[in-house]
C-alpha cells in the first residue's frame, strides 16, 4: 500500500461553515457515517459505519504512517474529523490535498469545478448536497417526521444507498483528479509547507480569556454610551 485516496461522510449538529473543522468535529454527537477509500487507485470500498461495518485495521495503521500518501480533496476536513474518530491526533505528514495540488495550478477550489475544468469522465453527483443536508445536518422537528430532529438511514432507505453511491463517486473523482495532476507535482517542499501550516492550525493560539470577556464588556459599555448620547442624555460612565 503506497497511497489511500478517501473522502468522508459525518454528521454533528455543529454549524461547519461557522465554526470551522475543529469545533465540528469536536461536537458531542459528531459521527462518522460513511467511509470511502481506495488503495493505490484501486476500485472504491464504502465502509457504511451507521450499519456496524468497520474499517480495516490496516487502513487505519496507515492514516498514521507518513511513508502512506492519503490523498483527499481538503484533506484538512477528513483528518481532523478522522483524528476524532480514532482517538488521536493524526500528523499532517503523509497527507496531500488535492484541493491545494489544484490551487497550485490555478484550478477551482471546489471538487466539481475542479471535476468540470479537467473534463473527467465522472463528474461529482450533485444531487449529493441534498443527501448530505438530509444524512449530515439536524432536521427541523415536524408533524410529518413524528417531532425528530436527525435523519437516519432508516427512515428513508434508498436515500441511504444513493448517498453510499455519492460517497464512492466523491472518491472516483478525487482519483482521478489526483491522476491529471500527476504531470505537474508538487515539490516536496511545498508539502512540507502545507504540513507545517496544519500542524500551526492544530496547535491554534494561546488567549487570554479574561481580556477577551473584558474587551467585550467595554465594547457593550461604549455601545451604551454612543446611544445615549444619540438621544441626547448623558452618557453613561465607564464601571471601573
Amino acid at each position: 500500500m503506497k497511497q489511500i485516496s478517501i473522502d468522508i461522510e459525518t454528521y454533528s449538529s455543529t454549524n461547519l461553515n461557522q465554526t470551522g473543522v475543529y469545533r465540528y468535529a469536536d461536537s458531542n454527537d459528531f459521527e462518522l457515517l460513511l467511509f470511502g477509500y481506495a488503495t493505490d487507485f484501486g476500485p472504491v470500498k464504502v465502509v457504511d459505519l451507521t450499519q456496524g461495518e468497520k474499517i480495516p485495521s490496516q487502513v487505519i495503521k496507515a492514516l498514521d504512517n507518513p511513508n502512506i500518501i492519503k490523498s483527499a480533496f481538503n484533506a484538512q476536513f477528513e483528518r481532523v474529523c478522522l483524528s476524532r474518530y480514532v482517538g488521536h491526533r493524526l500528523n499532517p505528514a503523509g497527507w496531500h490535498c488535492s484541493r491545494v495540488w489544484s490551487a497550485t495550478l490555478g484550478l477551482p477550489l471546489s471538487l466539481r469545478d475542479v471535476g468540470s475544468v479537467l473534463g473527467l469522465p465522472r463528474q461529482k453527483i450533485t444531487a449529493g448536497k441534498e443527501l448530505v443536508r438530509y444524512f449530515c445536518t439536524p432536521c427541523k422537528p415536524t408533524k410529518s417526521n413524528q417531532n425528530r430532529t436527525r435523519n437516519f438511514p432508516y427512515h428513508a432507505p434508498n436515500k441511504c444507498q444513493q448517498f453510499k453511491q455519492y460517497n464512492q463517486r466523491d472518491v472516483e473523482v478525487k482519483m482521478e483528479i489526483t491522476q491529471k495532476l500527476e504531470r505537474f507535482p508538487v515539490p516536496q517542499n511545498e508539502w512540507e509547507n502545507y504540513w507545517m501550516d496544519q500542524n500551526i492550525n492544530d496547535r491554534g493560539i494561546r488567549i487570554d480569556q479574561q481580556l477577551v470577556n473584558n474587551a467585550i464588556k467595554c465594547q457593550s459599555v461604549f455601545h451604551d454610551q454612543y446611544r445615549t448620547c444619540q438621544t441626547g442624555h448623558s452618557p453613561t460612565r465607564l464601571s471601573k
